[in-house]
């Protein structure tokens, strides 16, 4: 027999549909309508004019891609090539496209942030909008600078924490580098083969690259002794997960990747620490990283941890907050071990 196209059901048993997979699954249904939604908008940039020079990353690539976490992931990041947008800023500057000192990194910041924006609203917008109406899918489709939201109608009930809505997030500040093509798959298409869901074919960041951003990332919050915790838990998650995934070891033996994410965090997203130091992003992954926080950024994180377990973002089987730290502080030391341990080359 022929499947049947998701989106072409009556509300009725799309939903029943859904609620159906919600038993065989242990997702609940609103979270795997969600799902369906983003590999829908995914599926329509891959298949644009621009794909190839598009790169899938974040969270939600490590969920749908490369299988390392379990949470549900509910944005979108995409690259666009930087060498793509802004071939005239990048030409002579090398492999990793950097700018060449801090101001002209403020030059080339301002140039694609005009032009990505640009893209976005000309572009990106109307693109998904017009092949998700192209599939059967009616959304509203709203573009804000470097943002799309695509807001569709629920069949569940809100849950409060979770949105009927994709936030599709772009930058074009990196090449996405390394990548390469993959197949994903809605989360609700095993549990009912006889329905036709969405695919997408995204070029994808790999995954150690994601771990040494993540990883960056979680120092600069630990250093900021941040008080605004809101959906940030799941990235501590997914530096243990994907420790557990073996990545994170992989990760740790490439120092090259670890010190090109440094480089470019470095010049493209320079922090400064609750002391007002600036962040050493190079110090951070040779020796230095820290992915524990302490005083109010621990409790902030607590809360936020309880909620999206609450609400189902996270695995049931999830360790406890205070176990997940333990875990992070784990991966800390051992990430400090290999690079303080490593011998530093002698002039020649």
């Amino acid at each position: 027999m022929p499947e049947t196209h998701y989106q072409s059901l009556p509300e009725n048993e799309r939903r029943e549909a859904l609620e159906v997979a919600e038993i065989s699954s242990g997702s609940k249904a609103h979270l795997l309508e969600k799902d369906i939604w983003i590999v829908a908008a995914l599926g329509v940039l891959f298949e644009s004019q621009v794909a190839e020079h598009l790169i899938f990353k974040g969270g939600t690539s490590l969920s749908k891609v490369w299988r390392a976490i379990h949470r549900f992931s509910e944005d979108v990041d995409i690259t666009y090539d930087i060498r793509a947008i802004a071939p005239d800023l990048v030409a002579g500057s090398g492999e990793e496209a950097l700018p060449p000192t801090r101001s002209q990194q403020k030059r080339w910041t301002r140039e694609i942030r005009s032009r990505l924006g640009e893209w976005v609203r000309e572009y990106a917008s109307p693109t998904i909008y017009a092949g998700l109406a192209q599939l059967g899918f009616d959304a509203e489709v709203r573009a804000d600078a470097d943002r799309v939201w695509v807001i569709y109608k629920p069949l569940f009930a809100e849950t409060g924490f979770v949105r009927p809505e994709v936030l599709v997030e772009f930058d074009a500040r990196s090449t996405g580098e390394p990548r390469s093509n993959r197949h994903v798959l809605c989360d609700a298409a095993t549990h009912l083969p006889g329905v036709k869901f969405p695919e997408a074919h995204p070029n994808t960041m790999f995954v150690e690259r994601t771990f040494w951003e993540k990883a960056t990332a979680v120092h600069v919050y630990c250093r900021q002794q941040r008080r605004r915790g809101e959906r940030q838990s799941r990235h501590w998650h997914d530096l243990a997960r994907l420790d557990e995934a073996g990545v994170a070891a992989n990760a740790f033996a490439d120092r090259e990747l670890a010190l090109a994410v440094a480089r470019h965090k470095a010049m493209f997203f320079s922090e400064k620490d609750a002391n007002g130091i600036r962040v050493d992003y190079e110090a951070a992954v040779s020796g230095g990283l820290q992915l524990v926080p302490s005083g109010g950024a621990y409790s902030v994180l607590a809360d936020d941890y309880a909620r999206m377990l609450a609400d189902g973002m996270l695995p049931d089987d999830s360790e406890s907050f205070d176990e997940l730290m333990e875990r992070c502080a784990k991966i800390e030391m051992l990430a400090n071990s290999l690079r303080s341990s490593t011998p530093k080359p002698q002039p020649m």
